[in-house]
């Protein structure tokens, strides 16, 4: 069989907070060799070491290219942890774009979610101050800038205390613990 029949290996990882989105060790921290003992697979796309959930992987290189280029606009959903509590004009900011240093960013979409059911506990645990009251917001994007999420929410004065990649694309965390991985078709 040859190589333009073979199926695409792409695997879904939920990616645990302070993992660094590497298969070579720095010393520091754990990386992605330490959960996915599979070869010859890459990410497609980042996630910052101090975020956590979903990492796509893959063995194609032009899949790859198509899930991490801003052309296709795939859309990524995050749930996101805010210091604050989100009043209407925060929200309407974050669906119209946000002005950030490199650029407006395009329309997200966002809406007030409940925390997420069955959520795992994040270690080491979000530092919460007891004045002040958390919410979760459930936050749609179609580019990624460097720390877009984060970001945006600051520029609307909430704070991200937690950030959950949730899906990307067609693909999300449905099911899939945190550390571990599935392989899925393309």
């Amino acid at each position: 069989m040859n190589k333009e029949n073979e199926m695409s290996r792409v695997l879904l990882f939920n990616k645990p907070y302070g993992v660094v989105c590497q298969f070579s060790r720095d010393g520091l921290h754990p990386t992605l060799a330490d959960y996915i003992p599979v070869p010859h697979v890459y990410a497609a796309g980042r996630l910052d070491t101090d975020s956590e959930g979903l990492l796509l992987l893959t063995d194609d290189g032009k899949l790859q290219h198509r899930i991490t280029d801003p052309q296709h606009k795939l859309p990524k959903t995050y749930w996101v942890q805010v210091e604050g509590i989100p009043d209407d004009e925060a929200l309407a900011a974050l669906r119209k774009g946000v002005m950030l240093k490199d650029g407006l960013t395009l329309p997200a979409q966002a809406t007030l979610m409940a925390e997420p059911a069955h959520l795992w506990l994040r270690d080491p645990p979000v530092r919460l101050r007891q004045s002040i009251p958390t919410a979760w917001l459930q936050l749609t994007i179609r580019e990624g800038k460097n720390r877009q999420v984060r970001r945006m929410t600051a520029a609307v004065g909430l704070p991200t205390l937690r950030l959950i990649r949730y899906s990307i694309g067609m693909w999300s965390l449905d099911n899939l613990p945190t550390g571990k991985y599935i392989s899925v078709s393309a």
